[in-house]
């Protein structure tokens, strides 16, 4: 499978297309400028480590978003691959869902119980869909839509999401159309 077939694979599953990821597909280093308002700090990967792990948890069949180093893609994806204000949201975004913890619970999101970070981020993602509804084109994104659309993307695109929570074979074999499909079955990653 290549880049351009994993990025349509992902943004099926998605249900649109993924911020960023022009200028992936082309391969090249763009001259994307790096937003000053970027930290990606060892604390600033574990935490979007923690909310990719909230989204995608493991579970007794496969390896949560952890596993996947989700916050290190991230990171990749928005410094080289977002525009500048895409990655100036992504940034303030670590803020925003650390207030929106305090508001809601009186303490950051890395201090939450599993159960509080999960309805948490329930609430935040009803609101960005919310907002994605009545936003412009041209409108600035949403940092949760930007940081589940990274953490589906870079997950389902890993060694662990790909091999472990998807159905996966190296070398395919010839091409069967119609293969029964057991309820709980899990999707194909090729």
């Amino acid at each position: 499978m290549n880049r351009r077939e994993a990025l349509s694979s992902v943004a099926l599953l998605l249900g649109g297309t993924i911020i960023g990821a022009d200028i992936f597909l082309s391969g090249c280093k763009s001259d994307v400028k790096i937003s000053s308002a970027l930290d990606f700090s060892p604390e600033n990967i574990a935490f979007l480590d923690e909310v990719g792990e909230t989204i995608l948890p493991t579970t007794a069949g496969s390896p949560g978003a952890k596993a996947a180093q989700i916050g290190q893609f991230m990171k990749t994806i928005v410094t080289d691959c977002y525009e500048e204000k895409d990655q100036k949201i992504f940034a303030e975004g670590i803020g925003k869902l650390n207030a929106a913890s305090k508001t809601k619970y009186d303490k950051v999101f890395m201090e939450l119980g599993a159960d509080q970070k999960h309805d948490l981020l329930v609430a935040i993602d009803k609101e960005a869909k919310d907002y994605q509804k009545t936003k412009k084109p041209e409108g600035p994104n949403h940092y949760f839509t930007l940081m589940k659309q990274l953490t589906l993307w870079g997950y389902f695109t890993s060694k662990p999401g790909a091999t472990q929570a998807l159905r996966y074979v190296a070398v395919p074999g010839r091409y069967e159309g119609c293969i029964p499909y057991k309820k709980g079955d899990k999707a194909w990653a090729t």
